[in-house]
Protein backbone atom coordinates (compact mmCIF):
# COMPACT_ATOMS: atom_id res chain seq x y z
CA UNK A 1 0.00 0.00 0.00
CA UNK A 2 1.00 3.13 -1.45
CA UNK A 3 0.47 6.42 0.17
CA UNK A 4 0.57 9.58 -2.50
CA UNK A 5 2.26 12.59 -1.11
CA UNK A 6 -0.42 15.76 -1.38
CA UNK A 7 1.10 18.74 -1.66
CA UNK A 8 -0.52 21.97 -0.51
CA UNK A 9 -0.61 24.91 -3.45
CA UNK A 10 0.68 27.79 -2.24
CA UNK A 11 -0.67 31.12 -3.17
CA UNK A 12 1.49 33.18 -4.93
CA UNK A 13 3.98 35.21 -3.56
CA UNK A 14 3.50 38.73 -2.46
CA UNK A 15 6.32 40.34 -4.50
CA UNK A 16 4.34 37.84 -7.43
CA UNK A 17 1.18 39.61 -6.94
CA UNK A 18 2.90 43.23 -6.83
CA UNK A 19 5.02 42.60 -9.93
CA UNK A 20 1.83 41.77 -11.89
CA UNK A 21 0.07 44.47 -10.55
CA UNK A 22 2.70 46.73 -11.62
CA UNK A 23 3.17 45.27 -15.10
CA UNK A 24 -0.38 45.80 -15.73
CA UNK A 25 0.02 49.57 -14.83
CA UNK A 26 3.19 49.60 -17.17
CA UNK A 27 0.70 48.39 -19.90
CA UNK A 28 -2.13 50.50 -19.15
CA UNK A 29 0.78 53.34 -19.62
CA UNK A 30 2.51 52.36 -22.73
CA UNK A 31 -1.00 51.99 -24.66
CA UNK A 32 -2.05 55.28 -23.19
CA UNK A 33 1.12 56.26 -24.96
CA UNK A 34 0.65 54.74 -28.21
CA UNK A 35 -2.88 56.04 -28.57
CA UNK A 36 -1.21 59.82 -28.29
CA UNK A 37 1.49 58.71 -30.52
CA UNK A 38 -0.84 57.79 -33.20
CA UNK A 39 -3.01 61.14 -33.12
CA UNK A 40 -0.18 62.62 -33.61
CA UNK A 41 0.29 60.29 -36.87
CA UNK A 42 -2.78 61.24 -37.94
CA UNK A 43 -2.19 64.63 -37.35
CA UNK A 44 0.75 64.66 -39.52
CA UNK A 45 -0.30 62.71 -42.51
CA UNK A 46 -3.21 66.00 -42.43
CA UNK A 47 -0.81 68.33 -42.93
CA UNK A 48 1.42 66.84 -45.84
CA UNK A 49 -2.34 66.09 -47.61
CA UNK A 50 -3.91 69.74 -46.80
CA UNK A 51 -1.67 72.04 -47.71
CA UNK A 52 -4.29 74.97 -48.11
CA UNK A 53 -6.88 73.70 -45.94
CA UNK A 54 -5.62 77.01 -43.55
CA UNK A 55 -6.20 79.71 -46.14
CA UNK A 56 -9.22 81.24 -45.36
CA UNK A 57 -12.56 81.69 -47.33
CA UNK A 58 -14.08 85.35 -47.64
CA UNK A 59 -17.87 84.64 -47.80
CA UNK A 60 -20.08 82.36 -46.35
CA UNK A 61 -21.78 81.10 -43.53
CA UNK A 62 -18.99 79.13 -40.80
CA UNK A 63 -21.64 77.99 -38.42
CA UNK A 64 -18.72 77.70 -36.32
CA UNK A 65 -17.23 79.38 -33.09
CA UNK A 66 -16.41 83.03 -33.30
CA UNK A 67 -12.60 82.87 -32.61
CA UNK A 68 -11.63 86.84 -32.69
CA UNK A 69 -12.06 89.64 -35.17
CA UNK A 70 -9.33 90.19 -37.74
CA UNK A 71 -8.00 93.50 -35.81
CA UNK A 72 -6.73 91.00 -32.95
CA UNK A 73 -5.03 89.23 -34.97
CA UNK A 74 -1.32 91.16 -35.70
CA UNK A 75 0.32 91.01 -39.38
CA UNK A 76 3.19 89.22 -39.62
CA UNK A 77 2.68 87.43 -35.77
CA UNK A 78 -0.68 86.37 -34.61
CA UNK A 79 -2.91 84.42 -31.81
CA UNK A 80 -3.28 81.87 -29.87
CA UNK A 81 -6.55 80.29 -28.92
CA UNK A 82 -5.69 77.69 -25.97
CA UNK A 83 -9.17 76.15 -25.37
CA UNK A 84 -9.72 75.38 -28.77
CA UNK A 85 -6.30 74.22 -29.96
CA UNK A 86 -5.71 76.44 -32.70
CA UNK A 87 -3.27 79.58 -33.56
CA UNK A 88 -4.62 81.73 -35.84
CA UNK A 89 -1.62 84.03 -37.87
CA UNK A 90 -1.93 87.02 -40.22
CA UNK A 91 1.71 86.80 -42.06
CA UNK A 92 0.46 89.64 -44.76
CA UNK A 93 -1.74 92.23 -44.15
CA UNK A 94 -5.92 90.90 -44.63
CA UNK A 95 -4.32 87.32 -44.93
CA UNK A 96 -5.36 84.98 -42.15
CA UNK A 97 -3.99 81.13 -41.70
CA UNK A 98 -4.84 78.64 -39.02
CA UNK A 99 -2.84 75.78 -37.34
CA UNK A 100 -2.91 73.52 -34.65
CA UNK A 101 -1.77 74.55 -30.92
CA UNK A 102 -0.18 71.41 -30.65
CA UNK A 103 3.04 70.65 -31.31
CA UNK A 104 3.87 67.51 -33.43
CA UNK A 105 7.22 66.50 -31.97
CA UNK A 106 6.06 65.58 -28.28
CA UNK A 107 2.35 67.26 -28.12
CA UNK A 108 2.85 70.17 -25.92
CA UNK A 109 0.96 73.40 -26.61
CA UNK A 110 2.50 76.06 -28.27
CA UNK A 111 3.27 79.10 -26.03
CA UNK A 112 4.10 82.59 -28.08
CA UNK A 113 4.67 83.92 -31.60
CA UNK A 114 7.36 86.32 -32.03
CA UNK A 115 9.37 87.22 -35.29
CA UNK A 116 7.14 85.94 -37.79
CA UNK A 117 7.49 82.18 -35.67
CA UNK A 118 5.43 80.19 -33.59
CA UNK A 119 7.12 78.49 -30.57
CA UNK A 120 6.55 75.45 -28.42
CA UNK A 121 8.06 75.74 -25.30
CA UNK A 122 9.06 72.41 -24.63
CA UNK A 123 12.13 72.16 -26.67
CA UNK A 124 11.95 75.41 -28.62
CA UNK A 125 10.92 74.11 -31.93
CA UNK A 126 9.89 76.82 -34.24
CA UNK A 127 6.70 76.87 -37.12
CA UNK A 128 6.48 79.86 -39.82
CA UNK A 129 3.40 81.57 -39.13
CA UNK A 130 2.83 81.88 -43.17
CA UNK A 131 2.64 77.79 -43.51
CA UNK A 132 3.30 76.27 -40.46
CA UNK A 133 6.66 74.40 -41.81
CA UNK A 134 9.50 74.03 -39.06
CA UNK A 135 11.71 76.50 -38.96
CA UNK A 136 13.60 74.58 -36.17
CA UNK A 137 13.56 71.61 -34.75
CA UNK A 138 13.58 69.52 -33.02
CA UNK A 139 10.23 69.29 -34.55
CA UNK A 140 10.43 67.70 -37.73
CA UNK A 141 6.87 68.26 -39.03
CA UNK A 142 4.62 70.91 -39.85
CA UNK A 143 1.70 72.31 -37.60
CA UNK A 144 -1.27 70.86 -39.51
CA UNK A 145 -3.76 73.51 -40.52
CA UNK A 146 -6.85 74.14 -39.59
CA UNK A 147 -10.45 75.61 -41.15
CA UNK A 148 -11.22 79.17 -40.31
CA UNK A 149 -13.36 81.45 -42.26
CA UNK A 150 -12.98 85.21 -42.29
CA UNK A 151 -16.33 87.06 -42.51
CA UNK A 152 -15.85 90.78 -42.51
CA UNK A 153 -14.18 91.35 -39.43
CA UNK A 154 -14.82 88.26 -37.51
CA UNK A 155 -12.63 85.35 -37.74
CA UNK A 156 -14.95 82.35 -37.19
CA UNK A 157 -13.42 78.43 -36.65
CA UNK A 158 -15.10 76.34 -39.31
Amino acid sequence: MTSESFEPVTAPSRRTALAAVGAAGLAVALTACSSSDDSSSDSSDTSSSSSTSGSTTAQGDAGGTELAKTTDIPEGGGKIFASQGVVVTQPTAGTYKAFSSKCTHQGCAVSSISDGVIVCPCHKSEFSVTDGSVKKGPATTALPAEQITVSGDSITLA
